[in-house]
């Protein structure tokens, strides 16, 4: 089972569906939240189901899915509730209590994929708003009896240079955020 992962997409989904197109399509979408409605709009170009969960622009306090999988169940969350922000040990716990051998999740714009005592945390960023200084990315799982593989695509890997269709054309300047960004923890308000 071949699943894409998104987050943190805000409205707009072009680049997740060049890289969703350029990597061969997917059995399944997981939608991490901040517009949960991207999700939809995916599944609905794409013909491919979606999973997917609300986030705190989308208004929810905390939205927490579980999707089943061969290689075993995916806890599915935008993390905002559980304090991605500062340290991921609520997100493991419930991984455990839940019996996930999974977390996607998203909210800090940053991607992430790691094995923590057999729980592979997913995050894979936001390709329209990263805050990793990247391009943006996604992130590829195959799930199967024999485990789980995750694995994050940068867009600018896909698409060197930010072309086709998005991001900074050549010349363009890049605003990233400085001193007073860190210090209010990369919230989604601004």
């Amino acid at each position: 089972m071949k699943i894409f992962v998104v987050s943190d997409t805000h409205g707009q989904i072009d680049k997740a569906y060049r890289i969703f197109d350029k990597t061969g399509g997917a059995d399944l979408i997981i939608h991490c939240g901040d517009s949960r409605d991207d999700g939809k709009r995916l599944s609905d170009i794409t013909g491919v189901p979606v999973e997917g969960v609300s986030g705190n622009c989308d208004g929810a306090y905390r939205d927490v899915k579980i999707v089943g999988t061969p290689a075993g169940d995916i806890l599915v969350t935008h993390g905002h509730a559980e304090g991605v922000d500062y340290d991921l040990n609520a997100l493991l716990y419930t991984a455990e209590e839940k019996n996930c051998r999974a977390v996607c999740f998203g909210h800090t714009h940053v991607s992430l994929c790691r094995d923590v005592n057999g729980i592979y945390l997913i995050n894979p960023g936001s390709l329209t708003r990263p805050r990793d200084g990247k391009s943006g990315a996604c992130a590829v799982i195959q799930a199967d009896e024999h485990g789980f593989f995750a694995n994050l695509v940068y867009y600018d890997t896909l698409f060197p240079g930010g072309r086709p269709g998005g991001g900074n054309s050549p010349g363009e300047k890049t605003v990233k955020g400085g001193r007073i960004r860190s210090i209010l923890n990369y919230s989604d308000r601004f």
